[in-house]
């Protein structure tokens, strides 16, 4: 009967917390500033049909712009690597790399996307790197490798071997040792240790550092861990990092817009779903706050001269992937059926981005061909035989007939590249 009672007191303290709403007047200008390119974004899908994928390669350069002056402002030793995972269309990789930044590759696929945009500067993380990968990092010396286990240094080492090859590496520090996080890299208590195997190797000298949190609104769980990192590199012997010439202060920034949400994404509203499911959601939007780049700049970089560079000198990278995309792409879609006043079919399904994003996400849908900033219930669902394939619960528009066509913004970051073909084909992506 206790625990009841402690799964009902819990229970209330959820349904308590109310997550802020999306100020009505921000959602608006946001959307505002959509329909004043409305003719530019007309004029792509009559010149390319739809569905599309828009990349806007000015916003892109605009946020890698930004994020190297935010840091470079405290920082002068700093180096950025695109995560390429966020998106991985050649012409985001090729704009950013033509911009002077780097790329962050996690597997053998992304580092041939990588070279073959000419990229001089890559850094090759991620776990379960297979011995051909390995290799054929090896034999690119533009290639940092960042090294994930134990298995994966003694893996390492063998393939140097067998290529008489002496290579500098890094390891990542996992952040969280609980749960799924502990798939990601070595425990910072096992840090000497992993030093101590490297001195064994013959071939393979340890150089770097590397560390990643991720979905970061603000920068305390980042600080917290340069922290850690601090006071462990303070008890070890000077030789074991006086040869470390990087660290590695990952990505996972999020965009200073904030996290949009529905309401089942709430805390709230997951509990109640799970209580009893409401076939028709609330078109309420909600808003989680995130810190400017600056904010996470300043802190990110007090930390490390207080706590990384009494120990170490070394050069800083990061490795931002959503915070430079989101803004890159947006998708255009048409609508092909109208069946009631509050249900429209699109000529896309959700499988061009991957995943049922917008159950729980929210991103405004805008009806291009009937612009206004009022906004009407509605189903907007895709063409996919599943009733998950959902692009939105309402429309910003005058009204909404097939023909229109529709504009899902910002969605360049882990839409594109999660895409796949289920039932329907992929969308073409055009320059904006």
């Amino acid at each position: 009967m206790s625990d009841n009672n402690d799964n009902i007191k819990k229970a209330a303290e959820l349904l308590s917390q109310a997550t802020p709403l999306l100020e009505k007047q921000h959602l608006l200008d946001y959307v505002g500033s959509f329909l004043m390119r409305a003719d530019a974004l007309l004029n792509a899908c009559r010149q390319h049909g739809s569905p599309l994928y828009l990349f806007d390669q000015q916003a892109l350069l605009d946020r890698a712009q930004q994020f190297c002056n935010a840091f470079k402002k405290f920082l002068s030793d700093f180096y950025v690597f695109y995560a390429v995972k966020s998106n991985n269309h050649p012409l985001v990789a090729k704009s950013l790399v033509d911009f002077g930044l780097g790329l962050d590759v996690s597997s053998g696929l992304e580092l041939e996307l990588a070279l073959n945009c000419g990229c001089r500067n890559i850094i090759f993380s991620g776990p379960g790197k297979t011995e051909p990968e390995l290799r054929f990092a090896l034999e690119n010396s533009v290639v940092t490798i960042l090294m994930d286990s134990f298995t994966e240094l003694e893996r390492l080492e063998q393939v140097c071997r067998s290529l008489n090859y002496q290579v500098g590496a890094g390891v990542r520090l996992t952040t969280d040792e609980q749960e799924l996080w502990r798939k990601f890299g070595i425990p910072l208590s096992d840090l000497e240790h992993f030093m101590n195997h490297v001195n064994r190797c013959r071939h393979v000298n340890l150089t770097g550092l590397q560390f990643h949190t991720s979905w970061n609104r603000e920068p305390g769980p980042q600080v917290a861990f340069i922290k850690r990192l601090g006071q462990t590199l303070k008890k070890l012997p000077q030789k074991y990092f006086s040869a470390i010439t990087f660290l590695d202060i990952g990505g996972g920034y999020w965009p200073s817009r904030g996290e949009w949400l529905q309401y089942s994404a709430t805390p709230a509203g997951r509990l109640r779903q799970t209580i009893a499911p409401d076939p028709h959601p609330s078109t309420a939007h909600y808003k989680l706050d995130a810190q400017p780049i600056e904010t996470f700049a300043r802190q990110i970089s007090e930390a490390l001269k207080a706590h990384i560079f009494p120990v170490a000198t070394c050069s800083i990278y990061a490795e931002p992937g959503r915070w430079l995309c989101d803004d890159a792409m947006h998708i255009l879609l048409t609508v092909v059926d109208k069946k009631a006043d509050d249900l429209v079919i699109t000529d896309a399904g959700t499988n061009i981005i991957g995943w049922e994003r917008f159950e729980t996400d929210f991103a405004p849908v805008i009806n291009l061909s009937r612009p206004s900033e009022i906004e009407h219930e509605c189903l907007v669902l895709g063409s996919l035989c599943t009733p998950h394939d959902v692009w939105g619960y309402s429309y910003f528009g005058d009204r909404i007939e097939p023909g229109d066509v529709l504009l899902i913004p910002a969605q360049g970051a882990y839409t594109y590249s999660l895409r796949q073909e289920f039932i329907k084909p992929l969308a073409n992506v055009v320059p904006l």
